[in-house]
Order: structure tokens, then sequence, then C-alpha cells
């Protein structure tokens, strides 16, 4: 049986190199803000360890210290801009799914006219996702307020079993959850690479996209399977590829921002007003240059992993191919 997974590796190679070059400045820039959205930079956040005096509370856990109002007020107002903010990224990078695969559908980046043609979808989208992904963190919020929270505030009549069991529970069914993450991650990839292309070529909702996908995905899984051991082995190599890359970029962006933060810092010695907004606008500029770096880094990862599903699911099921004369051009070019 041939797996069109092994086989539309070079051909999306091959389309790629075709959309992309020779460089086009307009293009890539446009193609870099959809990126940035779709498939851009992923913040890492470091939380700092927090050292406690030697006295503990009952079972060995630090007790907890007093915090005043203003300090919760302050925590829960970043937590709701945070959460908004991220909804927000999560709203645009699913209209941006349209935007991305109309690109590549017509060749022709336009980010405008693709927002107002899809933007209905790409919100349904966004509901879709915003509730496959709430049944993980509301499985697992559930499981940490059941299992977790009794360990640590010794809650129940009597403290020590309840919180063993509590701990004990938690650690039977985290693998359920991970499961559920493992399903959720499938069906997010799978409307992501697949279900999206069919609500443009037949202008379908998630549901009825998937309706329509189902019969395909039944009928050939193993073509399915494939492209997902496929697309993953592909996600991590071209993962660690934008990694090097733009670690590299952020060592010889280093180079003048750090002269100008040198700068700031000896303004700070002779007017520390000034100084502080030197090294203020010097942080901001050097995260703003690094996050283009990255996006601009990412178009050719993020264009031919997508050329890559939209050839897998041509192949697939002929009736929901959107790129049939690049492919066509393709397979001609290698004859």
């Amino acid at each position: 049986m041939t797996l069109y997974a092994l086989e539309d590796i070079d051909d999306a190679l091959d389309a790629t190199r075709t959309f992309l070059f020779p460089i086009d400045r307009t293009r890539w820039i446009k193609l870099a803000v959809i990126v940035f959205f779709v498939g851009g930079p992923v913040a890492n956040f470091n939380f700092s360890q927090y050292n406690v005096p030697a006295e503990q509370g009952p079972g060995g856990v630090p007790p907890i210290p007093e915090i005043g109002t203003n300090v919760v007020l302050l925590v829960a107002a970043v937590v709701l801009v945070a959460l908004l903010v991220g909804l927000a990224l999560m709203l645009v990078g699913s209209i941006m799914e349209f935007v991305l695969v109309e690109s590549l559908r017509h060749e022709s980046v336009a980010i405008r006219a693709y927002w107002d043609r899809r933007w209905r979808q790409g919100v349904r989208l966004f509901g879709f996702r915003l509730l496959v992904n709430g049944l993980v963190l509301g499985s697992f919020v559930v499981l940490f307020a059941l299992f977790v929270l009794p360990a640590l505030f010794d809650i129940g009549p009597s403290a020590a079993p309840v919180g063993g069991l509590s701990l004990v529970g938690f650690l039977l069914l985290l693998p359920v959850i991970v499961v559920l993450a493992l399903v959720v991650g499938v069906v997010d990839t799978v409307t992501t690479t697949f279900v999206v292309p069919v609500m443009v070529l037949e202008d379908r909702t998630v549901l009825g996209g998937w309706r329509r996908l189902w019969p395909t995905m039944t009928g050939q899984p193993w073509q399915y399977l494939a492209y997902l051991v496929a697309n993953f082995v592909l996600a991590i190599v071209t993962g660690l590829l934008v990694a090097i890359a733009t670690g590299l970029a952020a060592l010889l962006l280093l180079i003048p921002f750090g002269l100008l933060g040198l700068l700031g810092l000896l303004l700070f010695f002779l007017f520390a007003p000034l100084g502080i907004g030197v090294l203020a606008v010097v942080g901001v500029l050097f995260v703003l240059a690094l996050l283009t770096v990255a996006a601009l880094v990412q178009v050719p990862v993020v264009t031919y992993l997508r050329y890559y599903a939209l050839l897998v699911l041509g192949d697939i099921a002929p009736e929901f191919d959107l790129i049939s004369e690049r492919r066509a051009a393709v397979r001609t070019d290698e004859l």
C-alpha cells in the first residue's frame, strides 16, 4: 500500500521552494505576520523557586504566608489580563489559519481580503478549539481540586490519611488526563490540517467539515495515521532547526542591543530616570526584533508543513484537493 505521507515529503519541499523563492520581501513579511499567530514563537516562563524558612506546617507542607488583599487583587488582575490576551491571540490565530490556507491555495498572500472572507469560519474554529481544550484544562482543574487541595490543606476528618489518599488518587487518575490531552491534540491537529481546508473548499462549519472528512478517515485510517506519525517527526525536526536558527539570531542581536544596554546603564549612573527609560526602550526593541526574526525563520517551516498536509489530503481524498495545479506542476517537474 502506498503511503502518501511518505511520498509527499519531497513534493511539499518543492512546492514550498516554488512559493517562497525567489524571495519577495512583501510576501515574506505578510507570511511572517500570519505565522506569528498561526505557529508563532512560544514564550517560555521560568518560575523562580521560593525558599521557605525551616518551620513547616503539618505533613511537611510549608505554611501559607499571609497575603494582603492588594496583592491578591493585583495577581488576579494580571491573570485576567493574561487570559484575555491569550484568548485574543487564539481568536486571531484561528482566523489566520484560513488566511494561510487561502494564501497557499491561490499562491497569493492577501491578509485583509482573506480575513474578510473567512473571519466567521475562524470564529467558529476558535469556539471549537476553546471547547476541546477546555475539556483537558477543566478535567485537570477538577482533578487538582478533588485530590491535590485536600493533601495540601489537610482537608478531611483525618488529615494524614486524606492527604495520602488524595495524592494516590491524583497519581492514578493523572494518566487519564494525559490520554485525554493526547486525544484532544490529535483532534486539534486533524481539525487544523484537514478540516479547515474542507471548510474553505465547501464553505462549511467545523462540524460540517468533520462530517465530510470522517468517511475518508474511516475508509483509509492508515493513511491518516501515517500522516500523524510523519507530521510529528517533521514537527520535531523542524522545531529543532527553528530553535537553533532563532538562538543564533538572538546571539547576533545581543551585540548591538547589548551595546545600547551598556549605554543605558551608563546613563543610569549619571541620571537614573533617563537610564531607566533607555534600558526599557532597548529591552522592548530587543524583544520585538527577536519575535520578528523568529517569525521570519518559521515562515518556510510553517509553509512546508501546511503544504505537506494539503498534498496528503488531496492524495487521500481528491475531492478535497485545494492545490491541484501546484501538485501537478511539482510532479510534472519530477518526471
